[in-house]
């Protein structure tokens, strides 16, 4: 047969950091029984094949929704059906993906001068889920059909020994009982490799940290920050994680979302405030926040802050060296950040006065004695 494969993401996002490992494991094990496939890159000529499979991971992906009734199209993913998306076939889950499906796409993104090192998670990266599941059920999260973290795939059934890393998109390790045995799979490959969904810090034990300090770690460990309320345990766990790793931690910031589901005036004030506190507390432990908006973030009144603390903490030179204040100004006088910045300061000069000029360098205690909080 001839297939189609279509990653609705890669077309309709400006930026397409990640391939779809859906779309992959789709593409080897229609190889793998002898059929053509390809990576379609629109939405013309459907019955040129006897399949076409659309898979979508983000629900503001535009789709053309009449082309999901062509007869030949299945289509799936977390951009259709959110947390209630079905399953591939267990044969199509547990097949080796396809590391060359994006091939020609990717070299065709270098030629026209894309720099190679955007498409390191395609070209040099081993990709799977050891374990599926979380049993936190968070409202704004897709991973709700588990009541647990369970185990999915050993290494060797989407390892490529011709990469140097490996990529794990684990919803979250930790969870599982067996994540020793399973960490030291993957150690015994000898490879690099990363969580790349990030580890969830409130389950971090000295036991965890340990066996996680002599490991062959790429790039910042990540972790998440997504709710003020759990400070306490958060701060005593990173006071465990800081005793024995010196590499780069950062953690997710969450904010625009409304656990309350009000979204009213004093929410979106709330928010902004919460959103310093925390970045706050990150800085007083040596690590970077990373501000990630839930797209409801455009109806607050403080839209404009939300974009310019996204543009102060995501950019860490800019985060290790100035203040909130300091990075606005760098805009200029007359920039979009120093206007969001008074504006919100003639409203609440208190939070204004409270955090525009806390500085990382200041505040990390890391940076000074790492023994003072060990």
């Amino acid at each position: 047969m001839n297939i189609g494969i279509i990653d609705a993401d890669l077309i309709g996002r400006k930026q397409h950091r990640f391939p779809n490992l859906a779309c992959m494991k789709l593409s080897g094990y229609y190889k793998s029984k002898g059929n053509n496939v390809t990576l379609k890159l629109d939405y013309e000529s459907f019955e040129a094949y006897d399949k076409v499979f659309i898979s979508k991971v983000f629900t503001d992906t535009p789709i053309d929704e009449k082309v999901l009734e062509i007869t030949n199209v299945e289509y799936g993913g977390t951009g259709f059906f959110f947390d209630k998306a079905p399953d591939l076939p267990y044969e199509i889950e547990h097949s080796m993906p396809d590391y060359s499906l994006y091939s020609t796409w990717v070299q065709n993104k270098i030629d026209s001068g894309s720099k190679p090192k955007q498409f390191d998670d395609y070209l040099k990266c081993s990709i799977g889920f050891t374990t599926r599941g979380c049993f936190r059920k968070c409202p704004f999260c897709v991973n709700k059909k588990y009541d647990c973290t369970v185990i999915h795939s050993p290494i060797n059934e989407f390892l490529d020994i011709s990469k140097p890393r490996i990529s794990l998109w684990d919803d979250n390790f930790l969870a599982f009982p067996g994540w020793k045995q399973i960490l030291k799979t993957i150690v015994d490959t000898k490879k690099y490799f990363q969580f790349r969904q990030g580890l969830d810090i409130r389950l971090m034990t000295e036991e965890k940290v340990l066996a996680f300090k002599p490991v062959k770690y790429f790039g910042d460990y990540i972790f998440a920050f997504d709710f003020l309320g759990d400070r306490e345990l958060i701060e005593n766990k990173l006071t465990i994680w800081k005793k024995h790793i010196k590499k780069t931690t950062k953690l997710y910031v969450f904010t625009g979302f409304d656990r309350n589901d009000k979204w009213d005036q004093n929410f979106w004030n709330q928010d902004i405030e919460d959103t310093f506190e925390r970045i706050k507390i990150l800085m007083k432990y040596g690590c970077l926040p990373y501000i990630m908006r839930f797209n409801r973030y455009e109806e607050s009144p403080y839209r404009g802050m939300y974009i310019t603390l996204a543009r102060w903490c995501n950019q860490p030179n800019f985060f290790k060296k100035k203040s909130f204040r300091e990075f606005c100004i760098a805009n200029g006088e007359n920039s979009s950040p120093v206007k969001y910045m008074n504006e919100f300061a003639a409203k609440f000069p208190g939070i204004a006065s409270k955090y525009y000029d806390l500085k990382y360098e200041g505040l990390n205690v890391y940076s000074k004695d790492i023994k003072a909080i060990s």
